[in-house]
């Protein structure tokens, strides 16, 4: 039997909204709050499409919490299910300042995430188009593809000087 979510997402394709812009602007605060914790700045937030209702949000806590699943999209995937009542996410829309790694990208198909938008590209652990395209894979039930580059320079930035202040040991930001 199939389903909606057999089919790769026709609305994860294509280019970013207003909203996907206004969102990775709030993002990227919740990154730069993850910065001056000593997080690496990555932030998330998860936001019903239809009309723009944040439902959960979230900037790395690894460090913070020593944890290793303290990643930005899980928390905020965390926080949307609780919002929602429900683990399946296909309304919503995941924006994250950074290209999702293998375990977040494996989060965000598992809980069926309608579309996916991040700021800049992952080259050392990006699962979202750099090492490997996890969230397209055929072989899964649910497929997104993901809308990438959205305020990327802004995303980048904040990781090129946060990681730039720790080579020089002035601290992450």
């Amino acid at each position: 039997m199939t389903g909606p979510t057999d089919t790769p997402s026709s609305a994860g394709a294509g280019a970013a909204t207003a909203a996907d812009e206004a969102m990775m602007r709030r993002a990227l605060g919740l990154a730069e709050l993850a910065a001056t914790l000593g997080e690496v700045p990555v932030g998330a937030v998860v936001y019903r499409t239809a009309d723009g209702t944040v439902l959960g949000e979230g900037f790395n806590r690894r460090e913070t919490d020593n944890d290793p699943l303290g990643h930005a999209e899980l928390i905020a995937l965390s926080a949307a299910a609780r919002a929602v009542g429900d683990w399946r996410l296909n309304d919503c829309t995941l924006v994250v300042t950074l290209e999702p790694c293998a375990m977040c990208a494996g989060a965000v198909v598992n809980a069926r995430v309608g579309r996916l938008v991040f700021g800049a590209r992952d080259p050392k652990a990006g699962a979202c188009g750099s090492l490997m395209r996890l969230t397209e894979d055929a072989r899964l039930n649910h497929r997104v593809t993901p809308v990438e580059g959205v305020l990327a320079d802004a995303c980048g930035d904040l990781l090129r000087t946060f990681f730039r202040s720790l080579r020089s040991g002035t601290g992450g930001v």
